[in-house]
C-alpha cells in the first residue's frame, strides 16, 4: 500500500514510450488562441486582461533591459499554473512532480541571468558575493558562502515546486483512501473525512497557482539582481 502511493508520480508510459512529453504538450492546446476581430469573446478577454496584469506586476521593479523576458516569463507562468491544476484532475499526470522537469526548467533560466549579469556588469555581479564593509578576516569565508548560496538557487526553485506539489498529491491521496476505508465502518467519520478532503483539495488548487507564480518571481528577482 505504501508502494502505491507514489505510483501517480511514475511517468506514464505506453508500449514502452513515455507519455511525459503530451502531458507537457497538451495545455498549450487548451488555451483559446486570439481572433482577428475587433472584439474579443470574454474569455480571451479575461485572459488577456489577467497576463497583462500579472505581466506589468512582475516586470515593475526590473529596469528597461529586463523586459525582453517578458514573454518568456508570462508563459512560464501559464504553462506551470496550467500543468499544475490539471494535475489535479483524476486519473491525470503532473509533469512538474518530477524533479528532472523542474530542474530543467530552473537550470537553463537561472544560468541565463548570471550570464547576462556577467556579460553586462560583471563588477556588481561579483560584488553580490561580498557584502560592502565585511571584516577582511572574513571576506573568504563570506564568498564561500555566498557562492554556494548562489549555486543553490536553481536547486531550490526545483526542490521546492517539486516538493509542494508531491506533499499535496501524497495528502489527497491519503485521505481519499482513509475516507473509502472508513466509509462502511463509520459513515459519519468518513462524511467529516470527506470534508476536510474536500477544503484540502481547494487549498491544493490554491498552492497549484501560487507555486507557479512563486517559481516566476523568484526567476524575475534573480533577473533584476544581473539587469
Amino acid at each position: 500500500m505504501a508502494m502505491s502511493f507514489f505510483d501517480q508520480f511514475a511517468s506514464p508510459s505506453y508500449f514502452s514510450i513515455p507519455l511525459i512529453a503530451i502531458a507537457i504538450a497538451l495545455p498549450w492546446v487548451l488555451f483559446p488562441s486570439p481572433s482577428s476581430r475587433w472584439v474579443n469573446n470574454r474569455l480571451i478577454t479575461i485572459q488577456g486582461w489577467l497576463i497583462n496584469r500579472f505581466t506589468n506586476q512582475l516586470m515593475l521593479p526590473i529596469n528597461v533591459g529586463g523586459h525582453k523576458w517578458a514573454l518568456l516569463l508570462a508563459s512560464l507562468m501559464v504553462f506551470l499554473i496550467t500543468i499544475n491544476m490539471l494535475g489535479l484532475l483524476p486519473y491525470t499526470f503532473t509533469p512538474t512532480t518530477q524533479l528532472s522537469l523542474n530542474m530543467g526548467l530552473a537550470v537553463p533560466l537561472w544560468l541565463a541571468t548570471v550570464i547576462i549579469g556577467m556579460r553586462n556588469q560583471p563588477t556588481v555581479a561579483l560584488g553580490h558575493l561580498l557584502p560592502e564593509g565585511t571584516p577582511i578576516p572574513l571576506i573568504p569565508v563570506l564568498i564561500i558562502i555566498e557562492t554556494i548560496s548562489l549555486f543553490i538557487r536553481p536547486l531550490a526553485l526545483g526542490v521546492r515546486l517539486t516538493a509542494n506539489l508531491t506533499a499535496g498529491h501524497l495528502l489527497i491521496q491519503l485521505i481519499a483512501t482513509a475516507v473509502f476505508v472508513l466509509l462502511p465502518m463509520m459513515p459519519t467519520v468518513a462524511i467529516l473525512t470527506a470534508t476536510v478532503l474536500f477544503l484540502l483539495t481547494l487549498l491544493e488548487v490554491a498552492v497549484a497557482m501560487i507555486q507557479a507564480y512563486v517559481f516566476v518571481l523568484l526567476l524575475s528577482l534573480y533577473l533584476q539582481e544581473n539587469v
